[in-house]
């Protein structure tokens, strides 16, 4: 009877914690993704990331749930924020919001490119760096790129002169050649086709690609902090709790114990 209750407490507890997994783990079910080094700390990765964001992804994306003047967090100026991250009609207290009407995208790419604000959240980090470096020329993609994280992408790839070119070799029949890659996946087989503004080629052919990696990372460091800016503080002040509780209502805690066993023998 013990054990059939000790297996079924323990059989409660494993189900409360698989209910409390992030989203990001069960987003990135199912796929094996290169680790990303985080820092919300890192101040310069989050500037440059929130200029890669305002340059090149709030033309058709938007992050309604951030405001300009919310950048004031992670260092930059108002008047910074003005002239290098705005449009000229946007105002510091505005959401960001994209300059392309949805209909007009639908039109384009298929469906309307989604707000962003919690992508970080939903998708996960590494899912996001191994989507901006998966990027590769396809001809049998309508926009003329695919993607080796999401198949049939209707997103081209903004950052291509910064990465360079991969593309997808085809067969006889003009159709991807397909390989296994380290995890057993089978994913497109690439090559090189061009380098990028930030990448550079040695004399074997081999593409060194680390300035466009940590390109990337910025990207996804600002996307990551974008899906919760009060991330830090918020941890701080549950450090300042636990410090509290351990401080204070730990020896209350032990003495109110003492007094109250102090006559049970």
């Amino acid at each position: 009877m013990r054990a059939a209750k000790m297996k079924k407490v323990l059989t409660k507890w494993v189900a409360a914690l698989v209910l409390a997994a992030p989203l990001s783990a069960v987003a990135a079910e199912g796929g094996h993704y290169e680790k990303v080094d985080i820092d919300l700390r890192d101040q310069v990765s989050l500037q440059r990331g929130a200029q890669i964001f305002t340059n090149y992804c709030l033309s058709c994306h938007s992050a309604t749930g951030m405001r300009f003047n919310r950048l004031q967090d992670i260092g930059l100026s108002e008047d910074e924020i003005k002239k290098n991250l705005m449009f000229t009609t946007d105002k510091v207290g505005d959401v960001m919001q994209s300059a392309m009407n949805p209909q007009d995208a639908t039109k384009w790419f298929g469906a309307a490119p989604p707000d962003l604000t919690l992508i970080a959240r939903s998708r996960g980090a590494d899912y996001l760096y191994a989507y901006m470096r998966g990027f590769y020329k396809d001809p049998t993609r309508p926009t003329g790129w695919n993607n080796t994280v999401f198949d049939k992408v209707g997103m081209p790839h903004p950052l291509w002169q910064h990465q360079g070119v991969q593309a997808v070799e085809l067969d006889a029949d003009g159709q991807p050649v397909m390989e296994k890659d380290e995890h057993g996946n089978m994913v497109p087989k690439l090559y090189w086709e061009s380098t990028g503004l930030q990448s550079r080629r040695l004399p074997n052919g081999k593409v060194i690609t680390k300035e466009y990696d940590d390109y990337a990372r910025d990207l996804v460091n600002f996307l990551v902090y974008m899906g919760e800016p009060a991330q830090l503080q918020r941890k701080r002040t549950g450090y300042l709790v636990l410090i509290f509780l351990m401080a204070f209502m730990l020896p209350l805690a032990y003495f109110l114990k003492k007094e109250y066993w102090k006559d049970v023998h």
